[in-house]
């Protein structure tokens, strides 16, 4: 009897400390955030379907990106590619039979009828917490150290490093133990991407855009080319973003929807042994 027990307090599951409460707060709120922002900004988006290099912009310009539609069809035009998407942007009928030519569909705008005044108040108020948040969570991985854990090491990034991790998560094999408990190679680039590069991007080129902000710091215009320039880094940045929300977001699914939340937002997870 004495054995057995011994036997079962052997493997019983470890629960341990998996995320910081500065982490899963920013977490969260930038869940809400992010998705505001995105909706939000395909509404802005609809008032001028097309980007720009450079200081200028308007319809006798080329532009590099256009989503419209011609009388019968929708289409996205990147350079010389031209893409039909005839009942997904562009040119569309809802359920009422009426022809929406809007770039994105109203499902996925905020708000979901055109209101271009509305969306840059949802836009600019969802901004604040946006660069507050992100001014406090680097604050704090400063002061605690946790920045560390989101850079890689020089040795992770040799590329035979990177392939092995790229092959493991193409066969869906992920780390188990006390190995799970810290980022892999390639969630530390993309994590760090994220929060070093892309996110400051987008509020920096957000800030370039304003005509006030133009005036107060000049020197925006001239880092980032022009507002034209700044307004397609915007937007390229915000679709990496939605890429990295989708990756991020099949993973969770891949190695345990429940645990992954769970620990997002209690903090502490079972640690599953390798076997």
């Amino acid at each position: 009897m004495e054995e057995r027990e011994d036997s079962q307090a052997a493997v019983a599951p470890e629960i341990v400390t998996r995320h910081r409460l500065s982490t899963r707060i920013w977490h969260w709120l930038n869940a809400l955030t992010v998705f505001v922002m995105l909706m939000s900004g395909l509404m802005i988006f609809n008032a001028h379907p097309r980007l720009y290099w450079g200081d200028y912009g308007a319809n006798a310009d080329h532009a590099w990106l256009e989503i419209g539609s011609t009388r019968e069809a929708g289409y996205l035009r990147i350079g010389s590619l031209t893409v039909p998407t005839t009942g997904l942007l562009g040119h569309r009928t809802d359920w009422s039979g009426t022809v929406r030519r809007y770039a994105f569909p109203g499902w996925a705008t905020i708000p979901s009828a055109y209101n271009l005044a509305a969306a840059r108040r949802w836009h600019l108020a969802f901004a604040w917490v946006l660069a507050i948040g992100l001014i406090a969570y680097l604050t704090i991985i400063l002061i605690n150290r946790h920045w560390r854990g989101l850079l890689p090491h020089r040795t992770e990034l040799k590329p035979r490093h990177l392939w092995r991790e790229v092959a493991d998560h193409a066969r869906l094999r992920f780390a188990k133990g006390a190995a799970a408990l810290h980022y892999n190679t390639l969630q530390k680039l993309s994590y760090a991407g994220i929060v070093f590069l892309v996110l400051p991007v987008v509020i920096l080129t957000g800030l370039t855009m304003s005509p006030g902000m133009n005036a107060a710091w000049p020197w925006l215009l001239d880092l980032f080319g022009g507002r034209q320039s700044a307004r397609s880094i915007h937007f390229i940045c915000a679709f990496l973003l939605v890429g990295f929300i989708l990756v991020h977001l099949i993973m969770v699914a891949l190695t345990g929807p429940l645990k992954q939340i769970g620990a997002m937002i209690t903090g502490r997870q079972q640690l599953e042994q390798p076997e």
